[in-house]
């Protein structure tokens, strides 16, 4: 099978990205299994290079078919940003955030225009990509409106917990008025034929309640009896493996332990909580995060995306410290769903 060409975009240049893709794609792994492209700033990259001291050559092009896809040489989209030697880690700036959008809109573009198989993108910083007069709330709605898709939806992927969102960036009052079953229904299908692209055959799916103990039958709440049971309803109808309401105390523990292999979620933090207490490990020694696990994949699209679920950790940009962990983690997810889409 040839291997996948997959567009990664530099993330904040103020901010750990830049660094974490270096260590990435220094591991002989990546060469392995997929061609990583780079897009963003050659002289950028080229500092992350000096930060992390690693034996790595930078080699910019300005169109795809000029790429080596060589080990020991990063092949970078260089798309020569001004401004950006003045861009001074762990600082928000509007140049940075104006780069760090750039970079994402000419991956958008390579993906849609197929010379690329898929996108992987490091953190970008959202006051910062505001600055630059981009109004979006993230990664996943800058890719919907440019791709022009409605149906879409951010899930949360480890080696062994996967979590899709009913809703993600709105307030807890406005997650629960979005508790609806066709919203539900097209999450968990969205949900499944991930799982399938991962190369699980028959995904088994576990729905959250909203309410606590999914409402004990209507004690607390009315959401499970008319929007969730409905929803699960009518998906076991058409087929899929599903089961819910499940309260979510016990569902994210179960879905470490393997019985489940995909988790509805209803609103953002229901999800991310579990997720992110089973990913991030804390060195007590250092005071540091020894290791930043877990991918944001956003599902609906017509294109391929996944993302490092870590933020651009200005404390530490800049020291040579950050875990690449998350970012080879996001290139295997992006490879096998080239492979298998």
């Amino acid at each position: 099978m040839k291997k996948p060409i997959l567009a990664i975009t530099m993330g904040d240049p103020a901010g750990i990205g830049p660094e974490i893709i270096i260590k990435a794609v220094h591991q002989k792994e990546v060469y392995e299994k997929c061609r990583p492209l780079v897009v963003g700033d050659a002289a950028v990259m080229q500092k992350a290079v000096k930060i992390t001291g690693l034996p790595i050559k930078i080699h910019p092009i300005h169109k795809v078919s000029d790429a080596q896809f060589t080990p020991g040489y990063l092949d970078v989209y260089d798309l020569n940003f001004p401004g950006l030697h003045k861009v001074a880690y762990g600082k928000v700036s509007a140049d940075a955030g104006d780069a760090a959008f750039q970079s994402i809109r000419k991956a958008i573009e390579l993906a849609l225009i197929k010379e690329v198989d898929g996108t992987v993108t490091a953190p970008i910083n959202k006051e910062a990509l505001n600055l630059a007069g981009h109004h979006f709330d993230g990664h996943t709605e800058i890719y919907a409106y440019f791709t022009g898709t409605a149906k879409y939806a951010m899930l949360l992927a480890d080696e062994f917990l996967r979590v899709i969102h009913v809703s993600t960036h709105v307030s807890l009052r406005e997650a629960c008025d979005r508790v609806k079953k066709d919203r539900i229904i097209d999450v968990t299908q969205l949900i499944t034929d991930a799982c399938r692209q991962f190369g699980i055959e028959n995904p088994r799916i576990g729905i959250a309640g909203l309410n606590p103990h999914s409402s004990d039958n209507g004690l607390f709440g009315w959401e499970e009896e008319k929007e969730i049971i409905p929803a699960v309803n009518a998906l076991k109808e058409m087929g899929y493996n599903v089961t819910g309401p499940i309260p979510p105390d016990t569902l994210f523990a179960k879905a470490k332990c393997g019985q489940y292999d995909g988790c509805v979620a209803m609103y953002h933090d229901q999800g991310h909580i579990p997720f992110k207490v089973v990913g991030f490990s804390w060195d007590q020694k250092t005071g540091k995060m020894s290791s930043v696990q877990g991918v944001n994949i956003t599902l609906g699209l017509p294109i391929i995306r996944v993302s490092v679920d870590h933020g651009t950790a200005f404390d530490v940009a800049g020291k040579g410290i950050a875990s690449p962990d998350a970012m080879l983690l996001s290139l295997d997810y992006a490879t096998r769903m080239a492979n298998n889409r």
